[in-house]
């Protein structure tokens, strides 16, 4: 580490679980983040601020006057230009030794598997569970570590799913996919702007103890908030043995998901070169 490096993370090397290695393990982690909105604001300012050495971050959007009231990537001055290229540019003014990679697309098929393999964590901040299946399918069959947040109205949730380990469940393993689930968004339902921060923060909270190996994730539980009485609740679930994705056959073990009708050709725009 150089002296600036050391003055920056000072306070990090300061903790004596996280310390010189620790913070060393963060420089050398490339990170995806997979939504560039409520979630991935925060997320991805306090993963770029402690020194994460790559993040990748994907969407597919363009900044919206009504994305102002949360989404803190974002300024007034960018509305209308592409989310990942505004990201892009406010990780930059935090911390400009980090390399950032934006990405304007809809991840999903080979495209969303090519660049899972060659990154070191995920962190989904996505808002649909079409998009949240497909990229726990991607982990599962890559075993890449997934942090998983979710918000709407005044109800936060967030797990992580540590697909390095063979008795870590899977987010099919507690949201099946194909069950009777109601497909909630902001613009229908609204957000409660500092329900995002929480959780999102949280998020990367989660992701810097996996990166520097510190700690004990939340692998196995799931956290809820309700935020109008700030009351957290939580509930703990194993892995399904006869889960249809991480399961012995399942399909994510297998990479069977890539050979479904309508997966996605498109190339990942070499999101995945050296620096």
């Amino acid at each position: 580490m150089t002296d600036e490096q050391l003055l920056r993370y000072s306070r990090h090397i300061l903790l004596d679980a996280l310390g010189i290695e620790g913070q060393k393990r963060i420089l050398g982690t490339h990170a995806l983040i997979i939504g560039a909105g409520g979630l991935g604001s925060p997320a991805a300012l306090y993963l770029a601020s402690a020194g994460v050495g790559k993040i990748t971050l994907v969407d597919d959007d363009t900044v919206d006057f009504t994305n102002l009231q949360r989404q803190i990537l974002h300024t007034q001055a960018r509305v209308g230009l592409a989310k990942a290229v505004s990201g892009k540019q406010a990780l930059a003014a935090i911390n400009p030794d980090i390399e950032v990679v934006p990405l304007q697309q809809r991840l999903s098929g080979e495209a969303l598997d090519t660049l899972v393999a060659c990154v070191d964590l995920v962190l989904d901040c996505s808002d649909n569970f079409a998009t949240r299946h497909a990229i726990n399918r991607a982990c599962v069959h890559h075993k890449k570590p997934l942090v998983s947040g979710a918000a709407i109205r005044f109800d936060g949730q967030i797990s992580v799913y540590d697909l390095r380990r063979d008795n870590s469940p899977c987010y099919h393993c507690l949201f099946p996919e194909g069950d009777e689930v109601e497909e909630v968004r902001c613009a229908v339902m609204g957000v409660f702007a500092p329900l995002t921060g929480i959780v999102g923060s949280m998020q990367a909270a989660e992701a810097l103890k996996l990166a520097a190996g510190i700690g004990e994730s939340l692998t196995g539980r799931l956290l809820l908030l309700d935020a109008l009485t700030m009351e957290w609740r939580t509930v703990r679930f194993k892995k399904d043995a006869g889960c249809a994705v991480c399961g012995p056959n399942g399909s994510g073990r297998a990479g069977e998901y890539l050979r479904q009708s309508g997966a996605d050709r498109e190339p990942a725009t070499g999101a995945c070169r050296l620096a």
